[in-house]
């Protein structure tokens, strides 16, 4: 397994170079994993990309390096102590950078690329010579340069790539795997694939990093998908939006950041009292207020759990890879019109820009349902049923009087004021709590069945859990993990099973260990330990090794 980092300033092409090496390296048969840390800013500030590849699964990101892509010096300066003892380091011959004790490798990549009547083209002289120092063939670099750029442009970048080529040597050994047919997607893209496989018909939202990825992926495939992607003027607009979509019968979503889930909570209210289904993306940051914009974290699991005065049933599921924000996403939106509530998916920065190979998906797995029905006599918006699901018909395709209030209402979707009503609404609302439950997926539980030690994680802690659970049990420990997507209503079968006679860490991205404040409230069930950060920055496998070993922060 391989590890390199691609680094410099906004603007300098770091993203065209990731893009094009990684599409290389699985075309060679690569599993790769690539994570993006970026600055909020158009120019300048320190970005790069950790790509890591192999013949394996690679759940998880790693900060020990086999080379470095140098665009500036800067770069060399961060990330020069995380090199392996083979590890390289390949940039400009421009750069006034030197130590003996680094192999570095300068190439005249600027020279090179105007000599070629282009510039621009120096970061694929980096490509060529990366391709050339792993021991890859130049095979494919035509055949993906013509996939990603403008045929003006491609002549000159693969004669650049050639040239970087020739420049080098071999450091290390070409591996053979065996993921040339696998999809190479974001976390972001896979979400709104998997919106489009669930039926979704309507997208609306307000650019708010880091959920823009989601709108610009659906924004690209709109018109061949028969999807209507709307870019609202705020947030509000924004989630009225798709409520009104979904009351006229198209299957909707919304998506943003924290920031922008707090505007649209009295909207999800409204969502839940007036029983439209909704399903809500909330692609997270840090916060409080602007926070880190374009970092990552996991502090919004008690917020949207509890969103919006009153009570009404809601489904919160967090995605944990690429593959899982496929299918997740195409089952919320069946969950949403099924039980008519409003359902929130929980991603963020790490997982939404992150990007990963994945089996290419079954669409045979998603099932698809139109739960609207047709009233047998009087029609009754908010009738009361047994498991609190009304019928629902979609006006203008009915000859009945399709109602909807935000203020508590009867049967008929009058607004009332009667107790014994209020009574009777509630508590069929709730009763679809019921049916909702039985749908729950359990965790995931990952290693040693007879683990001493269980780690707790949700959404995107998976592969870094995952990661560090099979390199302690290789080690001779005794692991498990369980790692939640449907978060809430909690699903607590699994839970019980195996949190009896266990030392139990929870593992997040937030300060005050969200999870496990969930299940102690749930359950009764409280965590010994914590690992827990917040800096803006995923946890690594390696980081959460560390740490077990020398012992979590106190919960």
């Amino acid at each position: 397994m391989y590890n390199i980092l691609i680094g410099g300033a906004a603007g300098q092409g770091i993203d065209t170079t990731v893009s094009i090496l990684e599409k290389l390296l699985k075309r060679s048969g690569y599993y790769i994993f690539t994570t993006r840390d970026f600055m909020s800013r158009v120019r300048g500030g320190h970005n790069f990309s950790l790509l890591r590849f192999g013949t394996e699964e690679i759940t998880s990101h790693s900060d020990i390096l086999d080379g470095i892509i140098a665009l500036n010096e800067e770069t060399i300066v961060l990330h020069k102590d995380k090199l392996k003892g083979k590890g390289f380091i390949l940039c400009d011959i421009s750069l006034d950078y030197s130590d003996p004790e680094l192999n570095i490798i300068k190439l005249p990549m600027t020279q090179i690329a105007k000599e070629l009547g282009n510039a621009r083209a120096s970061g694929s002289v980096a490509i060529g010579a990366v391709l050339k120092l792993f021991g890859e063939p130049f095979t494919y670099v035509e055949e993906v340069m013509k996939s990603l750029m403008k045929n003006q442009i491609l002549e000159v970048n693969v004669k650049a790539a050639e040239a970087g080529y020739g420049k080098v040597e071999p450091l290390f050994e070409h591996l053979d795997g065996g993921f040339q047919d696998y999809m190479l997607i974001s976390g972001s893209e896979a979400l709104g694939l998997g919106a489009v496989a669930g039926g979704l018909k309507f997208y609306s939202a307000y650019p708010m990093s880091p959920s823009t990825a989601v709108l610009e992926y659906l924004a690209s495939v709109g018109n061949s998908a028969g999807v209507l992607v709307e870019q609202a003027e705020d947030e509000i607009a924004a989630v009225n939006m798709a409520i009104g979509a979904s009351f006229a019968g198209a299957r909707a979503m919304t998506g943003t950041s924290g920031g922008g889930f707090c505007l649209k909570v009295e909207a999800l209210g409204f969502s839940g009292i007036a029983e439209i289904p909704l399903v809500v993306v909330d692609v997270q940051r840090p916060g409080p207020a602007t926070g880190l914009p374009t970092r990552t974290e996991q502090s919004d699991l008690k917020f949207v759990i509890s969103a919006s005065q009153g009570e009404f049933p809601r489904m919160v599921i967090a995605l944990r890879t690429q593959e899982d924000a496929f299918y997740q996403t195409a089952r919320a939106l069946n969950l949403a019109e099924k039980y008519q509530i409003p359902v929130i998916l929980l991603s963020d920065q790490y997982l939404g820009d992150g990007t990963a190979c994945v089996k290419p998906y079954d669409f045979s797995r998603i099932s698809f349902s139109d739960h609207a029905t047709e009233a047998e006599g009087e029609y009754l918006r908010y009738r009361i049923t047994e498991d609190g699901i009304s019928p629902r018909l979609v006006p203008g395709k009915t000859e009945h009087l399709v109602a909807a209030d935000s203020d508590e209402h009867d049967e008929r979707g009058w607004i009332t004021e009667s107790a014994l009503v209020r009574n009777q609404m509630v508590e069929k609302r709730m009763r679809k709590l019921k049916g909702l439950c039985e749908e729950l997926l359990e965790p995931e539980f990952i290693g040693d069945e007879n683990c001493s030690t269980l780690l707790l994680g949700w959404g995107s802690v998976y592969g870094p859990i995952k990661e560090a659970v099979q390199t302690l049990n290789k080690n001779g420990g005794s692991y498990g993990a369980l790692v939640f997507g449907d978060i809430y209503p909690l699903p607590q079968e699994r839970l019980k099973k195996y949190a009896s006679g266990r030392k139990l860490i929870n593992v997040e991205q937030n300060a005050t260990g969200q999870l496990a404040s969930l299940i102690r409230g749930e359950t009764g069930i409280a965590c010994d330990d914590s690992i827990l950060k917040y800096d803006g920055r995923q946890i690594t496998g390696e980081e959460i090794v560390k740490q077990l070993l020398e012992g979590g922060k106190k919960s």
